[in-house]
């Protein structure tokens, strides 16, 4: 008998020699966290940041006797969900119980749907990179209940092995969650990663759009779980998969693709098998590590839920959910590029900025759309960066940014001292027009206040006074400069400069 490969420590193969070898196949498992203001099944609160275990109740904690009722709104948006993927929504749906022993699971299962999902047969078209679109199918989107929070204390990696114990908090047991499941995709090949993020992204611009879910993959209202196997090149048998869980941000969602199909076929290519497993994304240096053997679903022992009653939507109802369906995102962005007049790079730019719904908000505020897409995606982009969040964690609105832009257009404030005041909205100071009061930064439009710094700076710079004289207009910046100096930044270059030139007899 031929002992086993060791393929424990086995460096991944080269990308270029994976796509050569083998053809990749995925399915994308994404959690949708819904941000209604009460559980699945309870009346317990939902906010994000309370207290830990401040937010329990004896349903979601699985006391005896509890019994759960369903979310109205929940199921709703399940069905808003499953309308947005084109899917059919079935019109009886039953909850069933999805039975497994972890810690952070106070139940020991899990109220999920199985074999009878809401939703089902539905696709999503998404642009990728080059401008080409890629159609994912969706099998089915169901309603489920998400799980509390783990913290492992002592280990090293944060996850449990190595852990000297754990802290629980079930705040988030119970919160309506919404499982999208794809169907195999087949034929990625070498753009298997890409397809993943742009799969995710698209979803996730889906869900925002929809007014469902806070979207946040750094809060965790929106995780993925990447299946993905390897068939060796000129055959139609899947291989065995595993799955990454949990992966929370775009780029990771690509990263950990690509490191598994090159994990996955440099143990094939030694001679191992790849084990039906979860992993786990370390986001230190973008690999994937084994985590628990893949259960089946017969190891869930899934059997209807007897507390609970099938979900029967009436076709009215469904109409009438599907009555308000907003402008889809990739609709908007064709309206908005055409609206705007920008080529299809600069929109992409634009998305994978983040910054597209944020520069319509501003629009909708009444910002023209240039000075709109100039404060994101320069200014507020730099801060971004800087403050090491995405652009959308700024702690700024549209609303807030159009009012700067209104304020900057009444000639009430400089660039320069707009960008005070938007430092003043990102640090917690209150509206802009507050700002502008409480530091004192208004535009000076008082001339004889003016005429004042510019007598004082041709007082102090004779020789400049002589170039303006002589016909060297441009000399003029530098009391222009001068008097910027003296104003902190509020006088109007514009109108500086005509006192200068006026001061000095040239035009």
């Amino acid at each position: 008998m031929t002992a086993p490969v060791d393929t424990s420590n086995i460096e991944p193969l080269d990308y270029d020699d994976v796509i050569a070898k083998f053809d990749p196949v995925m399915g994308m498992e994404v959690h949708v966290e819904l941000h209604t203001e009460t559980k699945m099944f309870c009346g317990c609160a939902t906010a994000f940041g309370a207290e830990p275990n401040s937010q329990v109740c004896p349903v979601c904690i699985g006391l005896p006797g509890a019994l759960p009722v369903v979310n109205r709104l929940g199921v709703e948006w399940a069905i808003k969900i499953g309308l947005a993927l084109g899917c059919q929504i079935a019109p009886s749906s039953r909850f069933a119980r999805k039975n497994y022993f972890y810690p952070d699971q106070p139940k020991n299962y899990q109220i999920s749907q199985y074999d009878e999902p809401i939703a089902f047969d539905g696709a999503l078209d998404v642009e990728l990179e080059d401008g080409t679109t890629w159609r994912v199918e969706i099998e089915r989107a169901h309603m489920e209940e998400d799980t509390g929070k783990s913290t492992h204390i002592g280990s090293s990696s944060g996850r449990i092995h190595g852990a000297t114990h754990s802290l629980l908090d079930f705040n988030r047991a119970g919160v309506p969650l919404i499982e999208i499941v794809t169907k195999p995709i087949i034929g990625a090949g070498e753009r298997a990663p890409e397809i993943a993020r742009a799969y995710v992204t698209a979803l996730r611009d889906l869900i925002k759009s929809l007014d469902v879910s806070d979207a946040r993959m750094d809060q965790g209202s929106i995780r993925c779980d990447a299946n993905v196997s390897l068939m060796p090149k000129g055959t139609t048998e899947f291989g065995t998969r595993t799955e990454t869980k949990n992966v929370n941000s775009l780029r990771s969602v690509e990263t950990a693709v690509r490191y598994e199909m090159c994990r996955q076929a440099a143990v094939l290519e030694a001679g191992g098998e790849i084990a039906l497993e979860t992993r786990h994304y370390q986001e230190d240096d973008g690999t994937t590590s084994a985590g628990r053997p893949k259960e089946s679903a017969e190891d869930y022992r899934y059997f209807p839920e007897p507390d609970l009653a099938p979900v029967e939507p009436s076709e009215e109802l469904i109409e009438s959910i599907r009555a308000t369906l907003p402008e889809l995102p990739w609709v908007r962005r064709a309206r908005v590029q055409a609206e705007w007049g920008v080529s299809a790079e600069e929109m992409r730019d634009l998305v994978n900025a983040g910054a597209l719904d944020l520069i319509i908000g501003t629009v909708d505020e009444g910002a023209k759309p240039a000075d709109a897409r100039s404060w994101w995606v320069a200014y507020l982009s730099q801060q971004a960066n800087a403050r090491e969040v995405e652009l959308s964690g700024l702690q700024i609105t549209p609303t807030q940014v159009a009012r700067v832009i209104e304020l900057v257009g009444e000639g009430k404030l400089t660039n320069k001292l707009a960008r005070q005041v938007v430092d003043g909205v990102l640090d917690g100071e209150g509206e802009p027009d507050q700002i502008v009061a409480d530091r004192g930064l208004e535009v000076v439009r008082d001339d004889s206040a003016l005429q004042k710094a510019v007598d004082e700076a041709l007082e102090a710079q004779p020789d400049v006074v002589a170039k303006i004289k002589d016909g060297k207009v441009q000399a003029a910046g530098a009391i222009v400069g001068a008097v910027m100096k003296a104003t902190r930044g509020q006088a109007d270059p514009a109108r500086v400069k005509e006192l200068v030139l006026a001061s000095c007899g040239a035009s």
